[in-house]
């Protein structure tokens, strides 16, 4: 490549000339090439450490004039022939030109300016997002790629100077962190060390320090742990490291491929060496801890943050932290954690302006929202820029009220009986569609008399309770009392100061009357509902009568949810239930519905009208319990890993024995995934879900350690599972809550009592007082960050399992042991993998359902699968294998949608490396035949007929006679309905039915085919070690075979005339028609063809006139020589003796012309009217011959009977192809394997 000149002091250093003139030198970086001596290892060694752009291209070429000592790079290349190139060009077009210059400053200048123009043009046809990387971290993308053998696609998101230690020794060298990869190069004084992993692979990233290494981090796979050491930045590259791992798991888990961001706003300065792939990382980061704070929607992306200071009212005081601006919120987080966290949203915001600056005050912000709430900011840097942004941001904002604002919204909630309520609008449509439409059993009333569009259920089956008037109802309005002074010192509504005061009464439960109100605003479901009106009542109105999976198992599931309280106990909840979670299953099918969901939504129905709790379900699943609703509930399964870990830590002694029971996997997902309901009287539960709406997950967490903590000596004592389960049940069962008013609802949970001693009841606030004070310090970003590492865990565990799922359900009927099946579906599944991020669209991706078994999620095309039975296959065929590989693909389709399974490509390859010589010819004879051998050109009625199986056959003719039954009357379909259902059961019982395929059902072979097989086993045996054993025996079989063809066809000629009269006959008689053996239609269509053939044929010679006839009459006469059977040559003992040249060869020559038919060109004789124009009269349509006739000629061989059984190690050419995919895929002379050479 053309380079910007680059002034070099001294041109001779660690560089060879070998080409000059009076103005250029090519030169050669030392060491490069073959030899190289001890000079080349310490250059090599020295290119590696400094990251010398020489090590990609060791070429280059310089610019001097004579008395001059300065040189100027003009050129560098990474091969000989690409630097050739060059010097050619400077010698061809400058050297005349610079010859006529008399000042040698001219010389230079004129160089320079004509190098900066090629470069400038050919920069005209480069994309333009390309710039945005800085040079040097183009230049490092091109090393990572010629060294890896990456292709474009694969981009580079940065790179590292450190150590990679093998063994006990630390190998300098370069860590290149690729979207898809993790890649290693050192090469220290002739030893290099070459490392790619995949980060699919990957299941443990840790940072860490002992005593043998330094702080490092290791990196661990299934087969190996990495140790990288002597980073300059360690934390960055680890945090790095640890979100492509993220990426990458998110790809195994939902299919979810990186897609970069080309978004992002541009940098107001260059970055140096950061490259934009990285800016969007970080970015991306940034986004995902800034919406979790701050429970903003998904979508919400931070555009920047500064120090600032906050005026709080509440206490008077200026409150240091950082405020963060973004697309559709203002926010701000105290530095000390939980002093103060504000969120205003855009759509609430009436005035921004500055307001004059004092020195008690400097550079302050004032805020004001509808609510008549200001918000005062200072000590902000640059108050102009920000005020200028958010003004931006207002603008875009829309302008109409959203439906209700938050004080008349609270105001409805706080009074149910309040006649207005703004909510009603939005969900009218409801009164359009009938709520019988999803349900199985009709409903006796109509959906404008559903009170649950407006308001909670618990208010409309509120029991008349003496407790309101008691001393629990006095509590309860002293509870509301609390709520109602701290909201007029705090504000109200999405405004409102959150501070420790706020935790504090939530941790006192929060009344019922407010519970509504307050999960929707601290889960920041609030926010959503109000950006989306309407949605919920259309998602309604879309899923009305429509059915799936998912609505089944809703049905199935309704009346389980709650059915002890009142609310469900009639049709009116279960009504509003199925709604919501119907809706919830359209939004989101990836999710569609998963057990537990429909306890958690009933509850959120009780305090929350149907749209509330929607928004409610979508906070929860998408946001606060991220993939616990899946149906593998990895998040789940993810947080149970964290609970294991804590305990580990937090209460040691009874880790131990947890895991020795078993008792953790057990009890912690029916904890977290129903957030105690399920577990828990519904009374205490509720005031569990209080707090996690305004915690998160920390909070059950920490209240899990506390039970275990609370139960240490009995759970100590157990002996077994069951006895552990028996004693947290029966606490659980009695944790109560005293200040309810509502009555209580009967648990369901048979109560586990020992002996006669009443249980022991535990009040839920005293639990919950106890849990903050033993294990608060945990941390919400401490979580996050193992729920990182417990993903990697968890997703390659659930990975493992399904391989071993597949391989199970696969390796009854396959010849492959255990471990070479599992070794074939990491290939294969590593090939789909790639598909995904490397494919040029994104269909590969698209095509795995997670919903559908294991066996069926990964599945390739025939690109694909041509790649892998390149790199696989025992029968190597040269430039042919990839047309073998195409009709392998085509025979294990069957269901036709060019997509194959692992079952099926495992089937496909056990065909050839296992089984006798019968059962791996049978597969090679399958090849030749029609669906394999190029379906796409089989149109005329020949193939139609005669090559298709009996079974098919009888399928297409039933379809026929349905055709003509459509078209007859109503009243012979409806009078013989019974008797087609039982025919059609015992038809599908009959296909179920595993049919063992014998030789006898196989299809008889054209000629046509016949020679494409003879073309196969040619290639097949073409670097065989005992090749011209191989020729010369399949020479010998092939000749017997052709006679015999041609014996056959004599008995055939006969039968086809009688075969004519017998279909004479039965052309009045259609059912008869239809029962005839599947061997007459066959031969009745070949004579019914020949007159078609022989039309095309004379058809394509009429449209090629300039075609000369001379070829045509040439290959009539080698026909004509042996009775049609082109083939015969075969037998000469002169042919058979030629060394110069193999038997097929010379078949090909006297028959079909080979030399002129390139390798992967496929002869069939259903090719049409190409292949009748091509070989004129020389294919013999009569011709045929049956697999029994092929084996037994085949077993006549020794040569080829020892071909077909020799025994090929799978394992081997796996372990090869793995080698092979990374081998370097530039066609450069330049070959680092060299260097060490």
């Amino acid at each position: 490549m053309w380079l910007g000149p680059e002034e070099v002091l001294l041109a001779g250093a660690l560089w060879v000339t070998e080409r000059a003139n009076p103005f250029f030198l090519l030169q050669r970086r030392r060491g490069h090439g073959k030899g190289g001596g001890l000079t080349g290892l310490l250059v090599g060694t020295l290119d590696v450490v400094l990251d010398s752009s020489a090590r990609v291209a060791p070429y280059r070429i310089l610019h001097q004039t004579q008395d001059s000592q300065v040189y100027w790079a003009v050129a560098c290349g990474s091969s000989r022939k690409e630097i050739t190139k060059h010097w050619e060009w400077l010698e061809n077009n400058l050297l005349q030109t610079l010859s006529i210059f008399d000042n040698e400053e001219d010389i230079t200048t004129f160089v320079k300016g004509k190098i900066h123009g090629i470069i400038a043009e050919e920069n005209k046809n480069e994309q333009p997002q390309s710039e945005e990387d800085p040079g040097k971290f183009k230049e490092a993308e091109l090393k990572m790629r010629k060294q890896f053998g990456m292709p474009e696609v694969e981009k580079l998101v940065n790179y590292y100077s450190c150590s990679y230690w093998k063994g006990r020794v630390p190998r300098q060298g370069w860590l290149y962190l690729t979207v898809n990869h993790l890649c290693f190069y050192s090469f220290l004084l002739g030893k290099e060390v070459t490392l790619v992993i995949q980060w699919v692979d990957v299941t443990q990233l840790e940072k860490n320090a002992t005593l043998l290494f330094p702080e490092c981090i290791k990196v661990s796979t299934r087969d190996s742990e990495l140790y990288f050491s002597m980073f300059l930045n360690i934390n960055e590259t680890f945090k790095l490291m640890e979100q492509l791992a993220n990426i990458a798991m998110r790809q195994l888990l939902d299919n979810e491929s990186f897609l970069q961001d080309k978004s992002l706003p541009k940098p107001r300065k260059p970055l140096k060496n950061i490259s934009a792939l990285k800016r969007d990382l970080d970015a991306r980061a940034k986004n995902e801890c800034y919406r979790a704070t701050f429970r903003l929607p998904k979508d919400e992306c931070l555009d920047g943050h500064t120090d600032c200071t906050l005026w709080t009212p509440f206490n008077k005081m200026h409150i240091p932290g950082q405020m963060f601006v973004s697309n559709n919120y203002i926010c701000f987080a105290s530095k000390a954690e939980e002093a103060c966290h504000l969120i205003v949203p855009l759509r609430e915001v009436t005035i921004v302006e500055k307001a004059d600056s004092s020195s008690v005050l400097p550079s302050p912000l004032s805020i004001s929202t509808r609510s008549k709430m200001t918000f005062f900011f200072a000590n902000l840097k640059d108050r102009d820029f920000l005020v200028q942004r958010i003004s931006d941001f207002l603008q875009r904002t829309p302008s109409k009220k959203p439906c209700g604002s938050d004080r008349e919204w609270k105001w409805n909630l706080a009074d149910p009986g309040c006649e207005e309520v703004p909510e009603l609008p939005s969900s009218s449509p409801l009164a359009i569609s009938p709520m019988s439409a999803l349900s199985s059993r009709p409903v006796n009333f109509c959906a404008g008399e559903v009170p649950t569009a407006s308001q909670g259920l618990l208010k409309l089956f509120r029991r008349n309770s003496e407790e309101l008037s008691g001393p629990k109802g006095a509590k309860e309005k002293m509870k509301e009392e609390s709520w109602n002074i701290h909201f007029f010192e705090y504000g109200r509504g999405m405004c409102m100061y959150r501070t420790a005061k706020t935790r504090e009464l939530v941790q006192k439960g929060i009344p019922e009357n407010l519970r509504g109100e307050l999960w929707l605003l601290f889960s920041g479901a609030w926010n959503e509902m109000v950006t989306h009106p309407g949605y919920y009542a259309d998602l309604v109105e879309k899923s009305m009568g429509k059915y799936n999976l998912a609505t089944e198992e809703i049905e199935r599931d309704l009346h389980r949810s709650m059915p002890e309280h009142p609310a469900f106990q009639n049709e009116l909840g279960i009504a509003a239930l199925r709604r919501v979670l119907t809706a919830y299953a359209f939004r989101n099918p990836t999710i569609g519905y998963c057990q537990a969901m429909n306890i958690v939504t009933s509850v959120l129905l009780l305090y929350c009208n149907e749209e509330e709790a929607f928004w409610l379900l979508v906070a929860l699943c998408e946001r606060m319990l991220p993939d616990y609703y899946n149906t593998r509930v990895v998040g789940a399964l993810v947080d149970q890993g964290i609970f294991e870990e804590l305990t580990r830590e937090y209460l040691p002694q009874l880790s131990e024995k947890m895991q020795d029971l078993g008792v953790i996997s057990t009890i912690s997902l029916s904890w977290f995934l129903t957030l105690f309901l399920s577990v828990m009287p519904f009374e205490s539960a509720v005031v569990i879900v209080d707090c996690f709406f305004y915690e998160g997950i920390k909070f059950i967490l920490q209240v899990s350690l506390a039970i275990l903590d609370a139960n240490m000596e009995k759970l100590l004592q157990c002996c077994d599972e069951g006895e552990a389960m028996t004693i947290l049940g029966r606490y659980l069962d009695n944790v109560v809550n005293r200040q309810s008013v509502s009555p209580p609802i009967p648990h369901l949970h048979a109560l586990l009592t020992s002996g006669d001693d009443p249980p022991l009841e535990i009040d839920i606030f005293e639990l919950i007082k106890t849990s903050y004070e033993k294990f608060s310090n945990l941390k919400a970003d401490d979580i996050e960050q193992m729920r990182f590492k417990q993903r990697l865990k968890v997703i390659q565990s659930l990975e493992d399992t399904a391989k071993k799922s597949v391989v199970r359900a696969v390796s009854g009927d396959i010849g492959f042991s255990i471990e070479e099946l599992e070794e074939l579906y990491v290939v294969f599944k590593a090939k789909y993998l790639m598909s995904c991020y490397w494919g040029n669209n994104r269909a590969a991706a698209a095509r795995r359902d997670q919903s559908l078994p294991y066996l069926e999620q990964y599945r390739i095309d025939m690109e694909q699968f041509k790649e892998l039975f390149i790199a696989l296959t025992p029968w190597s065929c040269g430039a042919h294998t990839p047309v073998l590989a195409g009709r392998l693909f085509r025979l294990l389709d069957e269901n036709r949608d060019s997509l194959i399974n692992f079952k099926e490509f495992v089937t496909g390859m056990s065909g050839m490396y296992h089984g006798d010589l019968t059962e791996k010819l049978k597969v090679l004879y399958k090849l030749h035949l029609p669906p394999a051998l190029n379906p796409e050109e089989t149109e005329s009625a020949l193939e139609a007929t005669s090559y298709f199986t009996e079974d098919v056959t009888t399928e297409e003719t039933q379809e026929d006679k349905g055709r003509r039954n459509e078209n007859g009357p109503e009243k012979e379909e409806k009078g013989t309905s019974p008797q087609d259902y039982r025919y059609y059961l015992r038809m599908w019982a009959k296909e179920k039915e595993p049919k063992k395929e014998t030789i006898k059902d196989l299809p008889k072979m054209s000629q046509e085919q016949f020679i494409e097989l003879c073309k196969t086993l040619y290639n097949m045996f073409s670097e065989d070690p005992v090749e011209q054993e191989l020729y010369h025996a399949i020479a010998t079989v092939a000749s017997l075979l052709l006679r015999i063809g041609e014996v056959g066809k004599k008995f055939s000629n006969r039968s086809m005339r009688k075969s004519e009269d017998c279909k004479a006959n039965n052309t009045q008689d259609p059912v008869s028609e239809e029962e005839s053996p599947t061997s007459e239609q066959s031969q009745n269509s070949a004579v019914e063809q020949q007159p078609q053939a022989d039309h095309e044929d004379k058809t394509c010679r009429d449209a090629q006139p300039e075609k000369p006839q001379q070829e045509n009459q040439t290959l009539g006469d080698v026909s004509g020589e042996g009775q049609s059977s082109p083939l015969q040559l075969l037998s000469d003992d002169e042919t058979k003796d030629d060394m110069s040249m193999s038997s097929y060869s010379m078949v090909s020559t006297g028959s079909l012309q080979c030399e002129d038919i390139a390798d992967d060109t496929v002869l069939v004789g259903c090719e049409g009217s190409s292949s009748a124009a091509r070989y004129g009269s020389t294919i013999d349509t009569d011709w045929s011959i049956s697999f029994e006739q092929i084996l037994a000629s085949m077993l006549t061989e020794a040569a080829l009977v020892n071909y077909f059984e020799k025994k090929v190690n799978i394992l081997q050419k796996i372990k090869d192809q793995k080698k092979v995919e990374r081998q370097f895929s530039s066609s450069s002379d330049y070959e680092l394997s060299s260097v060490s050479g």
